[in-house]
């Protein structure tokens, strides 16, 4: 099995190596992430158009694991990778974390650590997306933090994925581990959230505010929070396991929005 490790939040990333060190005993693993941090990119495919792959010291569990790092986006990164090292066979699974961070919500096609397993999606390999419950203050900063559970994890889903053929629709699994999380928690299958699970907003806004002057906070209403939800998983202390399509289509009969028709606009008078 071959399988290609990637992230957000950048090569040196203690997130990465413990994705590394989850799939390891799984398959010939290889690394491909950004050369620093790119949260939030989403699946933007934006880089330096000089950057290529960069050959990486990385060692895992004192294995040395074959590892670039390419200065561009995680979803840049997984597209470049295939084109350059996975032009014969595509790999059998793209893990993309452990993220610093949470991953729920309506905030999470802001993720790069998402968009990278969307990237791969689109090019026809499974992805599989890991994030880890922290303090909004560690998001995109390598804290010191504690990854036995969430590698638990990490390799529990990635060996169910390279077992398991996944239903039709099902073109990621999107993992979420509480920080209050051990191995022996449960997990469960849940949706992504209607809601946002963080906002990024000013405080006192003014023509003259700057983009900086935001200040990340958590978003949703709890009281309104989906009983399947994947925020209201993680806010129970559960694992949250959420199946995700590329297919963006909204879950409607398409006939019968036909047969209905979109609101035509008022004619100019």
């Amino acid at each position: 099995m071959d399988i290609l490790v990637t992230n957000d939040d950048g090569i040196k990333s203690p997130g990465l190596r413990a994705a590394v060190e989850a799939v390891l005993p799984l398959g010939r693993v290889i690394v491909v992430a950004p050369s620093r941090q790119q949260t939030s990119m989403g699946r933007s495919l934006s880089g330096d158009k000089d950057a290529y792959l960069q050959p990486s010291e990385f060692r895992a569990n004192g294995t040395r694991v074959d590892a670039y790092r390419c200065d561009c986006t995680p979803a840049r990164a997984v597209l470049h990778a295939f084109d350059v090292l996975f032009r014969a066979r595509k790999p059998d699974l793209v893990v993309s974390g452990i993220n610093y961070g949470e991953n729920l919500g309506t905030n999470s096609t802001i993720s790069g650590t998402i968009g990278a397993a969307l990237q791969a999606a689109t090019l026809g390999a499974r992805g599989l997306t890991v994030s880890l419950q922290t303090d909004i203050g560690n998001h995109r900063r390598h804290a010191e933090l504690e990854w036995d559970v969430a590698r638990h994890f990490c390799r529990k889903f990635a060996a169910l994925m390279l077992e398991a053929a996944m239903p039709a629709d099902v073109d990621i699994l999107n993992v979420n581990v509480p920080a209050s999380a051990t191995a022996e928690t449960p997990w469960s299958v849940t949706r992504l959230s209607r809601q946002p699970y963080f906002g990024n907003r000013l405080d006192n806004p003014a023509p003259d505010s700057r983009l900086g002057d935001a200040v990340c906070h958590y978003g949703y209403d709890a009281a309104k929070l989906e009983p399947d939800s994947d925020i209201l998983a993680v806010r129970g202390g559960l694992v949250s396991v959420t199946p995700v399509s590329v297919d963006l289509t909204s879950r409607v009969d398409l006939k019968s929005f036909l047969k209905a028709g979109p609101q035509k606009p008022a004619s100019a008078e």
